[in-house]
């Protein structure tokens, strides 16, 4: 890990997707935090005397067929993807980081039962895993959220697996349980700190994935629902309008685009920084 424990971000602006990712991303979240606080309009408020209207000084995102004001709605669909991401991630990181140190350290039928499930999960594509569960409990936040857990766990838990097995035979593992240190201290205080760099690394691989899934669900008719405002559910309303009004499609598509090249970004600067190649 850079430098001592805990000083890693310090050296992520030293990389240069590093740096650009750091920077567009955390833009990108001040915005989608602070930006619906000052939106000029609500974003589900209708207007019939402002269909359709370009982009202006007056509306800086152009507004919609029912005269709801863009600009409004794309920070507040930015917002429910930063939602979606963060969410997802703390979820299925906490449970495949889990189930990935008890399977590695333990072994036995745990291993083989939570690696076997990993790999049914690993099967289905994120977009058809997340409409299987909006078929199941509803369209919604919650499915979306629910479902770019779960495509995120098996990867969460393989990588903590693999690194547990390599980790629990070094000398300080065995010093400590010559010591009496019990199992759960060994994995919390010793295990797990020396696994934390590739998983910041796929915490934010996992992050951009969910976003991606959120919009293309949203987009699909099975994530977010009418009338909040999500990027996805924007961009699939705006394909009516392609021609008469394509400020529908570009602003939340350039959204989108920046939001996934930021992240991506920012997990290409925490691999370099924190996964270094070895000569």
């Amino acid at each position: 890990m850079y430098g001592h424990r805990g000083a890693w971000w310090c050296g992520l602006g030293r990389t240069p997707t590093g740096s650009v990712g750091l920077a567009i991303t955390t833009l990108l979240a001040l915005i989608a935090i602070f930006g619906p606080m000052v939106s000029p309009v609500p974003p589900i408020l209708m207007r019939s005397e402002a269909v359709l209207k370009p982009p202006s000084l007056e509306f800086l995102f152009g507004t919609d067929d029912f005269g709801r004001d863009m600009f409004s709605r794309v920070l507040s669909g930015l917002r429910i993807s930063f939602g979606v991401g963060v969410t997802a991630v703390l979820a299925g990181g906490l449970l495949g980081v889990s189930t990935g140190l008890v399977a590695g350290y333990t072994g036995g039928w745990f291993e083989v039962i939570s690696q076997r499930l990993s790999d049914m999960l690993m099967a289905f594509p994120g977009a058809l895993l997340g409409i299987a569960v909006a078929a199941a409990s509803g369209a919604g936040l919650a499915s979306v959220i629910l479902a770019a857990g779960l495509v995120s766990v098996p990867f969460f838990s393989r990588l903590v697996r693999a690194q547990t097995l390599v980790e629990k035979q070094k000398d300080y593992v065995l010093a400590a349980r010559c010591l009496g240190a019990s199992d759960s201290r060994v994995l919390q205080r010793h295990v797990l700190p020396n696994c934390l760099s590739p998983i910041l690394v796929q915490a934010s691989v996992a992050m951009s994935q969910a976003i991606l899934l959120e919009a293309a669900l949203s987009f699909l008719g099975a994530g977010v629902q009418p009338p909040e405002p999500s990027l996805g559910t924007m961009l699939n309303e705006s394909r009516l309008y392609l021609g008469q009004a394509n400020w529908l499609a570009i602003c939340p598509g350039f959204v989108v685009a920046a939001l996934l090249m930021a992240v991506n970004f920012l997990s290409d600067g925490l691999h370099e920084l924190l996964l270094p190649r070895r000569p």
